[in-house]
């Protein structure tokens, strides 16, 4: 193992060593979210980790249209615009192995697999999250946990000779297999109670010996954390929040492994005192996505509704009609998400907690919209009445002169409240502190 930390082992060593600090993990690759992430770390003076998952960028560019290489490019150029430091900003990859492949053959899936991850690591993902928990095309109903051990230590070794290759610090792994479903559940009730302790230990027993027996010691040395399920979840309109004595004995359970900590997935919409909690309680890297682009969607409905108010009809740019019908016209993203009738799966499609037209924002006709909506209100001074009313908490800062009024502005801070929630919860001793403006 080499002698000098990353900065992400610097912040896992300083959980294990008792203070009360963590990660939180931006997955998301929307630029206005990333732009409002990088004012939220500057502000906290916090580590940014922006993680991108397997069906979001990969060796074929994924949904994104991006390959883990362009993916970092686009990333640090963001960060460069913004003036924010190459040093705090880490990349990760999320559920990193065969998901994307499940209709195939194991052999022809983890071989897909294989180069996802070489491309991961040679572009510097550094936080990688070994996932083979789902099943191949061949594979039986369930897999054992040996084979999803096995499947990720082969992974692993890719990883170590990719970041090697290219003259890369080595990565850091997450591992673990009871992951809740990523963007939410359909339904709450097919949510989880936490991890039960004897799981995470039977997890963590198999990994370490698939990783001893295929040669990888060092690597098994930067294993930073495992992903469990900590009793927390939301699906389109409720959220499960996180109570502390239900996940009381799995997190004595990782506080007695040496070096560890839990990765909680599906954060979003907690209570910034449950993000707190969380973090007390060792699930020490908190990941949050669709709560971001949320925020998004809530402000630019209250961008378009101001619209409405300032320009007449045939000017504006409908981006709310332009967005559900693209929704309609391809609905793969957010059909099996959204049950009931016609009128229900509207509403849900636009106001879903779990956000399912995040994926629609690049649409070319949805982001000629987003633009035109832009240069319509940023044409004209935006009355403060219709601030108060439609964005109250950026009027607030607008009337202390901390906020402008350009519609970019307006949205990053939007978001940055809902992201400054993650940063305060895992940087250490800001859960008195005011909350500064992210302006």
């Amino acid at each position: 193992m080499t002698d000098v930390l990353s900065p992400i082992q610097q912040i896992v060593k300083a959980h294990r060593r008792g203070e009360t600090v963590g990660l939180y993990s931006v997955c998301c690759s929307h630029p206005i979210v990333l732009r409002a992430a990088m004012k939220v770390a500057a502000v906290y003076d916090t580590l940014l980790l922006v993680e991108a998952t397997s069906n979001q960028v990969d060796q074929f560019g994924g949904y994104t249209g991006m390959t883990p290489a362009q993916f970092r490019d686009y990333v640090q150029q963001l960060a460069r615009e913004q003036g924010f430091p190459a040093e705090r900003l880490v990349l990760g990859g999320d559920h990193l192995g065969p998901n994307a492949w499940q209709k195939k053959d194991a052999a022809t899936a983890m071989a897909n697999a294989e180069t996802l991850i070489a491309a991961y690591a040679a572009a510097g993902f550094h936080k990688i999250h070994l996932d083979c928990s789902m099943r191949c095309a061949d594979d039986p109903p369930r897999l054992s946990d040996e084979t999803v051990a096995v499947r990720s230590a082969r992974l692993c070794a890719v990883a170590e000779q990719s970041a090697a290759a290219a003259g890369l610090p080595p990565p850091v792994y997450v591992i673990g297999t009871e992951v809740p479903v990523p963007g939410g559940e359909a339904a709450l009730a097919d949510a989880g109670a936490p991890t039960a302790p004897s799981a995470a230990a039977q997890t963590l027993d198999v990994h370490r010996h698939a990783f001893m027996v295929a040669g990888l010691r060092d690597a098994w040395q930067r294993v930073i954390a495992m992903v469990v399920q900590p009793g927390v979840d939301f699906d389109a309109s409720h959220i499960q929040h996180y109570a502390a004595q239900q996940a009381a004995e799995l997190s004595a359970f990782v506080a007695s492994q040496p070096g560890l900590v839990f990765e909680a997935h599906s954060t979003d919409y907690q209570r910034e005192s449950g993000l707190h909690a969380m973090v007390r309680d060792h699930f020490a890297i908190l990941k949050v996505g669709p709560a971001a682009t949320f925020a998004l969607r809530e402000g630019l409905l209250a961008l378009c509704q101001i619209e409405d108010e300032l320009l007449p009809e045939e000017e504006r740019s409908q981006l709310m009609r332009v967005l559900d019908e693209v929704m309609l016209a391809k609905p793969q993203h957010w059909l099996a998400h959204y049950a009931g009738t016609s009128e229900e799966q509207r509403v849900m499609r636009r106001y879903g907690l779990s956000d399912r037209c995040r994926y629609y924002w690049g649409e070319p006709e949805v982001a000629a919209a987003v633009q035109r909506l832009f240069a319509n209100l940023d044409a004209r001074e935006v009355p403060l009445p219709l601030l108060s009313q439609h964005l109250p908490e950026q009027y607030l800062d607008v009337l202390q002169g901390q906020l402008g009024t350009g519609a970019k502005e307006l949205l990053e801070h939007k978001i940055g409240r809902v992201l400054a929630q993650y940063a305060r919860a895992c940087s250490r001793n800001t859960a008195s502190l005011p909350e500064p403006a992210i302006c």
